[in-house]
């Protein structure tokens, strides 16, 4: 077992690299289904459609940047050269909010959907190396931990700056919003090429012997496929969750300025219970933190499912419930990873870019399965969409799928989170194992 403790020097920047991605994961979101459905006059399901849709293609194209990503580490020693292309988001993002006036309907869903694909691919490029990083490192399992518990805390502060400021930028354009938040998103993923980049100078792993089949070797492990399985289910519910909020503050609270407020108050208990999580999982594992948060969020989601009726203190109180356990399914699962490329055998390392590449494909496809449930509870119900300058009223069903597709149906995808979550079994004996030399 290693001693290596990581530098701040390193830590720091590499956790800034978070932020851009927090953007692009928070603001489409939390706006792109919205912006679609009460801006571009998109149907719902044609709305969840055009996001669904590039997220499916991620599946194929994560797994694919994966073994670009280990071929670069076996060739030249490093994955930076993915990382500055993946950069190129910042651009992406800025073009998706950047519908020409005038384009509606299927029109304004083509361009999206086309601009996301782009950015996506480019997330992709960034994300997979960025994510290998606590595997190329010689580290051990309560240091693995403390570096994605550095990571979470930046990506949530990055998170609730976002999920804050866009809805208020977007007062003044989306346009003007994607330009304002690329320069930043660009910014911090450049300073988190140089924390990989330390990182490895600090703790350098003994570079790997080229190897093939990560993609398979990935999906033939029984404690990855259960984790990763676990993580799709996490995943798609707490992006449901995020693109309801600007449905439910506007059609259930008729409050739509506090969609800024339950974002806040979802994302800043992440920030100040990441260290507790951390704490909790070097004294209990990380798989016993992992259940715990899932069964807080069910809790949380089930009050939510009540609506108005329950009083706006406690809502808002319920939502802080779910950003406690938020920080918990961003933190553990991703610290989790790395244990299992490592107890996947000395070659593991040099397939970590597969294994990556089939997380992030999860990630990416909870993503966008989140919206598109919550869009097709919207269709069941019968929610009209409409123009931002044309409101709509909508039906008592329609509200009615508002408040349960908010509440019960994120608590129902939570308890399959758990079950399936159960069959991991890797936490007592990740903690025990050497770290390759």
């Amino acid at each position: 077992m290693t001693d290596t403790r990581l530098p701040l020097r390193g830590l720091l920047p590499f956790a800034t690299g978070s932020v851009g991605m927090g953007v692009w994961v928070t603001v489409p979101g939390l706006l792109l289904l919205y912006f679609m459905t009460d801006v571009l006059a998109v149907a719902p399901l044609l709305a969840g459609f055009a996001l669904l849709v590039p997220k499916i293609a991620d599946v194929v194209l994560h797994p694919w940047v994966g073994r670009l990503s280990d071929a670069d580490l076996a060739r030249h020693g490093h994955r930076r050269r993915l990382l500055l292309l993946g950069c190129g988001l910042a651009v992406a993002f800025a073009v998706l909010f950047a519908v020409p006036n005038g384009l509606r309907g299927p029109g304004a869903a083509l361009w999206v959907a086309v601009a996301f694909i782009a950015g996506n691919l480019l997330f992709a490029a960034y994300q997979v190396p960025y994510l290998s990083t606590p595997a190329d490192l010689a580290i051990g399992y309560h240091e693995r931990t403390r570096l994605m518990g550095f990571r979470m805390v930046v990506l949530t502060v990055g998170i609730l700056l976002s999920g804050v400021a866009a809805p208020l930028l977007a007062r003044a354009g989306y346009g003007t919003m994607g330009v304002v938040l690329g320069v930043t998103m660009l910014a911090a993923m450049l300073v988190g090429v140089l924390g990989v980049t330390r990182l490895a100078r600090a703790a350098p792993l003994t570079p790997p012997t080229p190897s093939h089949g990560g993609l398979l070797t990935a999906l033939r492990d029984r404690q990855f496929r259960a984790l990763v399985t676990s993580y799709l289910a996490m995943s798609t519910t707490t992006h449901l969750v995020l693109a309801a909020v600007p449905y439910y503050t506007e059609y259930e609270l008729d409050r739509p300025a506090l969609t800024t407020v339950l974002v806040a108050a979802f994302v800043a208990p992440a920030i100040l219970t990441t260290p507790l999580w951390v704490a909790f999982a070097r004294r209990f594992g990380k798989q016993r933190g992992l259940l715990a948060a899932q069964l807080t969020f069910v809790g949380g989601s089930l009050v939510l499912a009540l609506g108005a009726t329950a009083g706006l203190v406690i809502l808002v109180a319920a939502v802080a419930v779910l950003g406690i356990a938020f920080a918990a399914m961003q933190l553990l699962p991703f610290s989790m990873v790395p244990d299992v490329i490592a107890a996947a055998g000395p070659d593991g390392p040099a397939k970590a870019g597969g294994y990556t590449g089939v997380w992030t494909a999860a990630d990416a496809l909870g993503g966008a399965l989140g919206p598109y449930v919550y869009a097709a509870c919207l269709a069941v119900g019968g929610f009209v969409a409409s123009a931002s300058d044309e409101p709509t009223p909508q039906s008592s069903s329609a509200l009615l799928a508002v408040r349960l597709g908010f509440g019960l149906v994120p608590a129902a995808l939570m308890l399959a989170a758990i079950l399936i979550q159960r069959r991991y079994t890797l936490d007592l004996a990740a903690r025990t194992a050497p770290v390759p030399a």
